[in-house]
């Protein structure tokens, strides 16, 4: 009987453990592919998320969107062909705080195609924190093999045309950023919302 009530109690201590966790699996927990609306200065977007196959990554870019962390950054990278990257800075190009590094998932069996979204990163395979981009392109050389990749963790399903046109922009070198293709026109994301489940 002892053994039986220690059990429900480490039980029921896990699920509140769970419900309190702020690394943003306690938004939707029991979705596996919530959808973020992305509104840009250039038009809406909505991608959804892959937290069967990224959890960890997902649930990183779900807290910051649900802390409104990405509300009034910049696309601050865009190549044509390739990449339109943004999540880092404000509008002054200062960059915005980040929560830890986080694991790479690029492992996980999702290639760096075109539409899709993956995290962007320092040279060092697990420096990941806010910033993400869009593929412009099938890009495998982002994908892994004797190396680490980029990882992907979701999916354009509405405004992919709103991409197009970002990765049309003329771009300048920025000096602030160091950036050698950067708008000249700044890219605002004005606010980044997680929509219902479905």
């Amino acid at each position: 009987m002892f053994r039986y009530l220690l059990f429900i109690l480490v039980l029921a201590t896990t699920s509140v453990v769970a419900k309190d966790k702020d690394d943003g699996s306690n938004v939707q927990p029991e979705n596996f592919y919530p959808r973020v609306k992305l509104v840009t200065t250039m038009g809406d977007i909505i991608i959804e998320l892959d937290r069967r196959r990224a959890p960890i990554t997902t649930n990183n870019f779900l807290r910051y969107v649900s802390k409104r962390g990405y509300d009034g950054t910049l696309f601050h990278r865009v190549v044509p062909g390739f990449v339109v990257q943004g999540g880092g800075y404000n509008k002054d190009f200062e960059e915005k705080p980040s929560y830890p590094e986080i694991f790479n998932e690029s492992g996980n069996g999702m290639k760096n195609k075109l539409y899709t979204v993956a995290m962007a990163r320092q040279n060092e395979p697990h420096s990941a924190t806010r910033q993400f981009f869009f593929n412009v392109n099938d890009n495998p050389s982002l994908d892994p093999g004797k190396e680490w990749g980029y990882a992907v963790f979701g999916m354009v399903v509405e405004g992919e045309e709103v991409v197009d046109k970002m990765m049309e922009v003329e771009t300048e070198y920025q000096l602030r950023l160091r950036e050698p293709s950067s708008p000249i026109e700044p890219i605002l994301l004005e606010q980044a919302t997680v929509l219902p489940a479905t």
